[in-house]
């Protein structure tokens, strides 16, 4: 199957995984801060989180990979020299994924602070007038409230990220994309190997879709659904 590299392809299927998995989490990270910066009364808070967000997501995905890989690693690298220190290598693996972290973190900036907006003010009110300190609030009465309002637009980064974890390919990593244009460019069956990985990709995102839908589901028992 594939000319024998699909164990090969699998391999680097666990890689794509694990890029993905960890870009998440920083990206909840970088979102839930940015979230929280811009609704805060600082405005130095606001203005910071909106420069993030609106530089990010107004430049494709590409280009910023490529700069900030780049770009970061010659920054790192001026900084040591400037301190006496040895050549520092970044790897690529890590810098892919705080790369698509960094990026999908302003993405998941606006998803999180339209979800904090819906939980009803009153709650957090009520939870000050009781004497609760402001970060108590946040992670008790809001947080766990904005999950169920947050949730569509998580999906729909998560299915983002999963595709644009394609991208790590560039800077040298290892995933299934780079050993199906290994075997492309050996084999000469190049419509083959990408069909291949389009179909995994495609598997990827319809159970991630799945499961996703029924973490709504769950999370909306006893709010009623307007219907049209």
């Amino acid at each position: 199957m594939l000319h024998g590299y699909f164990p090969a392809i699998l391999e680097g299927l666990g890689l794509t995984l694990g890029v993905s998995v960890l870009s998440l989490a920083i990206a909840c990270v970088f979102g839930l801060v940015g979230a929280i910066a811009k609704l805060s009364g600082s405005r130095t808070a606001r203005w910071s989180a909106d420069i993030y967000t609106t530089l990010i997501r107004g430049m494709p995905e590409l280009v910023l990979m490529l700069l900030i890989f780049y770009g970061g690693q010659m920054g790192i690298n001026a900084l040591a020299e400037s301190q006496g220190w040895d050549y520092i290598d970044v790897p690529p693996f890590w810098a892919g994924v705080l790369t698509i972290g960094f990026i999908f973190g302003a993405y998941l900036t606006e998803t999180f602070r339209g979800a904090i907006l819906a939980v009803p003010r009153g709650q957090a009110e009520a939870g000050l007038a009781f004497a609760m300190p402001r970060l108590l609030v946040l992670r008790r009465i809001v947080l766990p409230q904005m999950v169920r309002h947050a949730i569509p637009g998580f999906a729909n980064n998560w299915l983002i990220m999963i595709k644009a974890s394609a991208l790590v390919s560039i800077i040298g990593l290892d995933d299934m994309v780079h050993r199906a244009g290994l075997g492309a460019a050996s084999t000469r069956s190049p419509f083959t190997f990408y069909v291949a990985v389009a179909l995994i990709y495609l598997t990827l995102t319809s159970v991630s879709i799945f499961l996703l839908s029924r973490l709504e589901v769950r999370f909306s028992l006893g709010v009623r659904r307007v219907q049209f």
